[in-house]
């Protein structure tokens, strides 16, 4: 397959933006590396990736929070249940929402399993819409920006190292796991600071 005919790049695109939009709902963080990675090899528009990044991981938020401002604490109760959150890490949560609703929106985007269960908090807390909207966007932008960034670098090494080294995407892949297990791990500890802080 020739991916340099304009129509086989055309169908791409085609399939590819409603496709990565869907995904990026769901598993926004890989979805946007590799398709930051793929504007930068030729197949997608980055601006394009950014923007889809942006309103797919919003529009999940949204989802959530609609979660728990139609289903109340009874599907609060639920969603611990099911996402295995302890009470305890809810009740913490709870208490810094209570004080700073707008910035844990913010925050919590850059923690690993807290995002789901904070955005349904914000709903069942009848949290202003416009306030969580606005709080989910800004976090958006710049986890967004910093993904496309990541995915945009990735794609320029392995043009790079690919002009030099026969296997260079193995090398990028092999790269991009490490990276991704980092960044994992930092998530984590966001998490465990975020539940012990008080105050932002």
């Amino acid at each position: 397959m020739d991916f340099q005919d304009p129509q086989i790049l055309s169908h791409i695109k085609l399939i590819g933006y409603p496709s990565m939009f869907l995904l990026m709902i769901i598993e926004g963080p890989i979805v946007t590396i590799l398709a930051a990675f793929g504007a930068k090899i030729g197949f997608f528009n980055m601006y394009i990736v950014f923007l889809l990044s942006i309103f797919g991981d919003v529009l999940g938020d949204v989802i959530f929070y609609s979660i728990g401002y139609y289903g109340g604490e009874k599907m609060l109760l639920k969603a611990e249940n099911i996402l295995k959150i302890k009470s305890s890490t809810v009740e913490k949560l709870k208490n810094l929402f209570s004080k700073h609703g707008k910035k844990t929106i913010v925050a919590v985007k850059s923690t690993t399993g807290l995002c789901w269960i904070t955005f349904i908090l914000a709903g069942t807390a009848k949290m202003k819409f416009e306030d969580f909207l606005s709080s989910s966007f800004l976090g958006g932008i710049i986890w967004s920006g910093f993904l496309v960034f990541v995915g945009y670098f990735f794609g320029y090494a392995f043009q790079k190292i690919s002009l030099y080294i026969k296997y260079a995407g193995i090398i990028i892949f092999a790269i991009f796991v490490i990276f991704y297990a980092v960044l994992v791990i930092y998530k984590k500890h966001q998490s465990n600071k975020m539940l012990k802080q008080k105050e932002f």
